[in-house]
């Protein structure tokens, strides 16, 4: 056949589908299990309950300790109140984040996916609870293949409620950072709680029972970026689970190969058992290598260890492991473990400075604010004396949990300059006091009046506010507005 006839050929067709197939992880025990069950314990205990922690700020302000409040536009975390101007914090640590997840890929891969992601920690705890209900894996494959009974319906009942129970109380949880926990729950419970509540409880339980009771491994594979990303960010030194040819290979049942190394042949310590596959919760094969699915939870370590100890051959034969060291074995040289490596470093370094600049700019934000927004149209009005008045919305920020009292000063136009503003005490010709409420805002009309003789176009000026307690002060700059400004 010519290579003219060779490309006319059609190809086999590949499909764009494949269809899934079902995953039925075993039960293990070993460190990574015990690490995993830690992780989990922690940090749902952590989710779930943190609504109902309890942080004393002040009379005049909320006692939750970690509370989203949408109508008061403020974020509390325990000794820290965020507010609407201060995002650049939450900024902030959306890069911390991702620079600690960078972080964690240079030193241990996946670490994220096998132990903190949400999907592995939930689908973990669904796990649990098919298996003491269901049986382990040979259980609910026998099941799988067997006509439906009574007693199977009554056990997929009593599993798909116990999950739609873990669903509703996950999305539950989730709405109480939102409001008062202890109150939004009599609420729920009563049926007096905002419609929007229970929308997004009834959406997050829907996602969280999908998600973790269905498609599971499927969200590693096809939905998550991150294995994709992580792949990009990773290097040789990275410690990976990984399977040991060099010790491995060839495999053989224990058996044959007692057989074999009776007859001299040389023999790996993998005795084929398939432990490691049965207990992957993505149904991932470890001994063909790096791949997609495999999330680095560690739990094919523990297997094949288990059966190393069983058969009286050394564990470590599956374990965490560099591209670096597997080459270097292959050469017959010792391992090498590079931890501290130029990302490493520069990952930390970014860490360790923006969360210090951020602490700096926690610590040394000042108690109090001001905003001035000068009025669009007219820029200016010429009063019948020949004078001339701009108007300003200035905005007053008291960030204390007491009422204060403060002075606006006019700062920086000549002298005769009037400022007054609605609803205040003027206290010369260049301030006026206002109150403000503890943790609130006020917003005042402020009208500046400058006598004749003013032709610029724009005069720089600025509103100086001073907390007449404390002697704080902030400054916003504007300008006021004369004949020649595109008036």
């Amino acid at each position: 056949m010519s290579a003219a006839e060779r490309l006319e050929e059609p190809e086999d067709e590949v499909p764009l589908y494949a269809k899934r197939r079902e995953v039925y992880p075993q039960a293990v025990s070993g460190v990574f299990r015990s690490i995993k069950w830690t992780v989990l314990c922690v940090t749902l205990g952590i989710y779930y309950f943190l609504p109902f922690v309890r942080w004393y700020r002040g009379p005049n302000a909320p006692d939750q300790a970690v509370l989203i409040d949408f109508p008061a536009r403020r974020f509390y975390f325990f000794f820290i109140e965020i507010w609407p101007q201060e995002f650049y914090y939450l900024t902030g640590l959306l890069v911390l984040a991702a620079l600690t997840l960078f972080l964690m890929n240079a030193l241990a891969g996946r670490v994220w996916c096998g132990y903190l992601c949400p999907q592995t920690v939930w689908t973990d705890l669904f796990y649990a609870v098919e298996r003491m209900i269901e049986g382990d894996r040979r259980e609910r494959m026998k099941k799988s293949r067997e006509p439906w009974d009574l007693e199977r319906i009554a056990e997929k009942v009593l599993k798909h409620s116990v999950w739609l129970m873990i669903a509703w109380w996950t999305g539950g949880a989730w709405v109480l950072y939102f409001s008062d926990a202890p109150t939004l729950v009599r609420d729920l419970a009563t049926f007096q709680a905002p419609v929007v509540a229970y929308v997004w409880i009834g959406i997050l339980t829907f996602t969280t029972y999908t998600l973790a009771g269905f498609m599971r491994e499927q969200v590693c594979l096809y939905m998550c970026p991150w294995p994709r990303i992580q792949a990009a960010l990773t290097d040789e030194h990275a410690l990976n689970v990984m399977y040991r040819y060099d010790r491995g290979e060839p495999r053989m049942s224990v058996k044959k190969a007692e057989q074999a190394r009776s007859s001299g042949e040389i023999v790996g310590d993998c005795v084929d058992c398939n432990q490691c596959v049965n207990v992957c919760p993505t149904g991932v094969d470890i001994r063909h290598g790096a791949q997609l699915g495999c999330i680095q939870c560690g739990l094919c370590i523990d297997a094949c260890d288990n059966v190393m100890a069983k058969v009286g051959r050394p564990t470590g034969l599956i374990g965490y492991d560099t591209d670096a060291n597997a080459k270097r074995r292959e050469e017959r040289q010792e391992p090498v473990y590079r931890i501290v490596r130029p990302r490493t470093v520069l990952y930390a370094a970014l860490i360790v400075g923006i969360g210090a600049l951020m602490l700096v700019s926690l610590l040394g934000r000042a108690s109090l604010g001001v905003s001035a927004l000068h009025d669009r149209n007219p820029l200016f009005v010429k009063l019948a004396d020949g004078s001339l008045r701009n108007a300003y919305t200035v905005r007053l920020i008291n960030k204390t949990l007491e009422e204060r009292v403060y002075r606006l000063e006019l700062v920086g136009l000549p002298q005769g300059t009037h400022i007054e503003a609605v609803g205040t005490t003027v206290s010369g010709e260049r301030s006026v006091l206002a109150e403000v409420g503890p943790d609130r805002t006020r917003e005042l009309r402020v009208l500046v009046t400058v006598p004749k003789g003013i032709t610029e176009p724009s005069v720089p000026l600025s509103f100086r506010l001073t907390d007449i307690a404390t002697g704080a002060q902030a400054t916003v700059e504007d300008f006021f507005k004369g004949p020649g400004s595109g008036q």
